[in-house]
């Protein structure tokens, strides 16, 4: 999977009414939703099915840490970009970086560490 370090995994997200506050902003903790959707779509592009990871063989990833940085907020009906790249690789450890913008303007910033877990 090292070969895949620094690539970018691109996906785009509708905002709906339910991930929007009562001025029609994104919440700020909805973000963390895209972001893990994100994730989940990257890691799937990289032929990682964490389903199939926990039921076959026990394992599966949780956020160890996660630094948000809020520099803009997304709208009602704005479709939103997520982009996610594979920072660093060790044997139950990964770190990505998560940029989550509207119309090439970055609206978050997000370091993500993830660790790979048992189900013991």
């Amino acid at each position: 999977m090292s070969e895949f370090l620094g690539t970018t995994h691109h996906a785009h997200y509708r905002v709906y009414y339910e991930d929007t506050d009562a001025g029609g902003v994104v919440y700020y903790a909805n973000y963390l939703k895209f972001a893990e959707r994100a994730r989940s779509d990257a890691l799937r592009a990289l032929g990682i099915h964490q389903a199939k990871l926990w039921e076959t063989h026990g394992i599966g990833f949780v956020v160890s840490a996660c630094n948000l940085r809020f520099k803009g907020a997304a709208r009602l009906d704005d479709e939103i970009h997520v982009e996610t790249q594979l920072k660093s690789l060790q044997k139950v450890r990964m770190s990505m970086r998560q940029i989550i913008g509207l119309n090439k303007v970055v609206l978050v910033e997000l370091d993500v560490d993830i660790a790979c877990v048992d189900q013991t």
